[in-house]
């Protein structure tokens, strides 16, 4: 049983790690979110495409206009975390959760598929992939934690490829992973495994993923993400898609366990609705009995999160149009050389705020298929099936790969000779798979093919009294093996950070002290970047780097953004935090303006032609002071102070409100004071409320000036009517 978390406390790392030799995940295998047919009730609005809420999260930042609903997609959503340390990564992985991922994909920084054995025991810095038995416990340990929190099933994910395939496909299975990627194509294609080898190896691993039902992904992706024009190698992806389903079928694999990843083959500037949407269509017509894994096109990410999020938006939108079972969040990382913590929020928001916002979409909504769509999505299928018929008549996959047939930069039936070929007698482990002994016996479960188990036998593991997947005590624990290279080492390390007073800004670790600071810099751009790294050693950061720059002009300047390390660390204890002011409730408020008949007079003082502000605190229109009952006389802009007082005279006014926004030679702060000292040389001053805003003002302020109170930046009219009737009430008028 997990210790249940509190959601006002961090995870406690150590307190995971401690007793992982005896750990054992509660449930195995996939889970789909719960989708009602009859739609969600969520506040003031019914949902047509949303699943049952969680317990405890965080939603959109327009929320709290609509009493802080938070409604969740039918479709899973993905985040892709890539730390290369796990027990950081569990952190990001809670902090996605409440934003409402419920499928947590740890990538790897070495490549699981590079190497060539299962590893045990070994240092953390082989990569970021969960490979070792630790890093899976800890992390499926705390993704039960953080499911109890959030009230739904979080779905663990990793990679079942390269030659050590079947081996991790086992470890997966014991260990509790719900989704992984397999899809031999892969290894064939992109790391030179013998395409002998690969199928071998993926019918043991399918079969074994499908025992310990977990969901599979392949990975056709890659040809578009590597192809020099990823939308002319739409017929293939179909083909590859084929292949992967078809296999995995016939080794034995739930097709409900069969993910296809959806990759759209383009990116604006291109028209890429034309080709996307086309392209999706075909898909779903093809694979209507499996499922759709969405997923951005990483070949055209850069490091410009905002660049990212309107493609993200755009490929979301063709999800809801057709359909995605799972949607798959990708933000800019890579480009920037650094796994962000809050690009993991950003891209699941993106889903979020696109579903919510186009709920009922298809509803509203069809899609011509009469028109040109209708004829490009046959085409597409009319290729594909070309492709498939070539294929089989040179001789079938294999055949076809030698040639180079796949990601080939022309246009299906064109080819231009610069596809992938690999030599079906070579690559990685070619010559490696021995022929079975007719006596062969493997006394384990979920194990493919020939097996030669006794009559009477009715499951393999019998025979030794049960398979680790069966038995999971038997399962040999093995902790890392180097002292010095280990979570141990590195928790030791962030300890002040985690549990001590000590605080640093962080982007990837815990402590890690990284910053992204952002500029505009009238420069062209090869100044511009080399200003970046200068400006960024002077404000003090270690290692600037710029990772991001926008050209606004070739001459003008650039938007440049630098990434680097504080070397100082805050100590906790001495920040000195306000204390958050009680607002009355609503009801409260408004019955107290009645009362009273509270009336203010308001204006921009002194010299300031700023009105926006003081018109939003104002103004029924914004929410302003206006929505509570409050009665105004607004005298506009750069009025003088005198006058604001005269006026309350004469109206008999509760309240004089100035806002002043100009603060150069400290201007605001004397028409502060000035407002004060003329009130109580006039003789009102305990008879009227004197309350002050500015984008320079802040809440300490009212003390300094002699002002009832004061209000800086995202200040509210509720605020403002709070602010009075305190005042009122320590008064005795109320």
């Amino acid at each position: 049983m997990t210790k249940q978390l509190d959601p006002k406390q961090k995870l406690d790392i150590e307190e995971i790690l401690t007793g992982l030799e005896n750990y054992h995940p509660p449930r195995k295998g996939w889970t789909w979110r719960e989708a009602p047919a009859e739609g969600v009730d969520m506040g003031p609005f019914h949902y047509r495409n949303m699943s049952k809420p969680l317990k405890n999260s965080i939603g959109l930042p327009a929320s709290k206009y609509f009493d802080h609903i938070d409604p969740q997609p039918s479709c899973v959503v993905t985040t892709e975390i890539a730390s290369g340390r796990f027990e950081d990564d569990i952190r990001r992985m809670r902090m996605a959760a409440w934003h409402g991922a419920d499928h947590l994909m740890v990538i790897r920084t070495t490549g699981q598929s590079h190497i060539d054995g299962l590893l045990e025991g070994t240092p953390e810095g082989v990569g970021g992939v969960p490979i070792t038995r630790k890093q899976i416990r800890a992390s499926r340990k705390a993704c039960d934690m953080i499911e109890e929190e959030v009230g739904r099933p979080i779905n663990f994910h990793s990679y079942v490829s390269g030659v050590a395939g079947p081996e991790v496909a086992v470890l997966f299975a014991e260990e509790g992973i719900n989704g992984a990627h397999q899809d031999p194509q892969y290894n064939v294609l992109y790391r030179n495994v013998n395409m002998y080898r690969s199928f071998v190896d993926a019918a043991e691993a399918k079969k074994v993923m499908n025992g310990a039902r977990i969901f599979q992904i392949d990975g056709a992706h890659n040809a578009n993400a590597t192809a020099k024009a990823g939308w002319l190698v739409m017929p293939e992806l179909m083909v590859q898609h084929g292949i992967n389903c078809a296999f995995s079928v016939a080794v034995g694999m739930s097709q409900d366990l069969i993910g296809l990843s959806t990759v759209p083959p383009n990116a604006p500037p291109a028209p890429k609705l034309w080709y996307d949407l086309p392209y999706a269509v075909a898909l779903r017509d093809f694979f209507s009995e499996y499922k759709m894994r969405a997923q951005q096109n990483t070949r055209y990410i850069e490091a410009d999160i905002e660049e990212a999020i309107r493609t993200h938006t755009v490929d979301t939108l063709i999800s809801m149009l057709t359909s995605a079972d799972i949607q798959s969040t990708i933000t800019p990382d890579e480009g920037r050389n650094v796994p962000w913590h809050y690009n993991n929020i950003r891209g699941v928001q993106t889903v979020k705020q696109t579903w919510a916002a186009l709920d009922g979409i298809k509803e509203l909504l069809s899609l011509n298929y009469e028109g040109p769509l209708g004829e490009m999505a046959r085409d597409i299928k009319l290729r594909a099936v070309a492709f498939l018929e070539e294929i089989i008549a040179i001789g079938g996959y294999f055949a076809a790969v030698e040639r180079g047939f796949f990601v080939d930069s022309a246009k299906y039936p064109e080819r231009h000779g610069d596809g992938i070929a690999r030599n079906g007698k070579g690559g990685v482990a070619a010559d490696s798979i021995v022929p079975r002994d007719p006596d062969y016996l493997a006394p384990v479960c979920d194990h493919f093919g020939y097996n030669a188990v006794p009559a009477g036998v009715d499951h393999a593991c019998d025979l030794i009294g049960g398979c680790t997947l069966c038995k999971p005590e038997k399962i040999v624990y093995i902790d890392e093996l180097d002292p010095e290279d280990s979570a141990d080492k590195r928790l030791e390390a962030t300890y002040p950070y985690r549990k001590g007073t000590l605080v640093k800004p962080e982007a990837e670790w815990a402590g890690d002290g990284t910053i992204l600071t952002q500029f505009f810099v009238p420069l062209p751009e090869d100044f511009a970047a080399a200003y970046g790294v200068e400006m960024g050693k002077r404000l003090g950061l270690e290692d600037p780097q710029v990772v991001n720059i926008q050209v606004m002009h070739p001459a003008e300047g650039c938007f440049v953004e630098v990434k680097g390390k504080v070397a100082f660390d805050v100590d906790v204890t001495t920040l000195k935090v306000p204390e958050k002011e009680v607002i009355l409730p609503e009801e409260e408020l408004r019955a107290a303006v009645k009362q009273v008949g509270l009336t203010v007079v308001a204006g921009t003082v002194g010299e300031d032609e700023h009105s926006v502000g003081l018109r939003e605190i104002l103004d029924i229109k914004h929410g302003g002071i206006e929505k509570y009952g409050v009665k105004y006389h607004y005298l506009g802009t750069s009025v003088p102070v005198s006058k604001l007082i005269d006026a309350a005279i004469e109206t008999g006014a509760h309240a004089i409100l100035i806002s002043t926004i100009i603060s150069h030679n400290d201007v605001h702060r004397a028409q502060m004071r000035k407002l004060a000292d003329l009130c109580v040389e006039r003789g009102i001053r305990d008879r009227v409320i004197l309350i002050a805003g500015g984008t320079q003002v802040n809440r300490e302020m009212a003390a300094e000036t002699g002002l009832d109170a004061t209000f800086g930046r995202g200040t509210k009219g509720i605020d403002v009517v709070n602010a009075m009737v305190k005042v009122l009430k320590a008064r005795g008028v109320l």
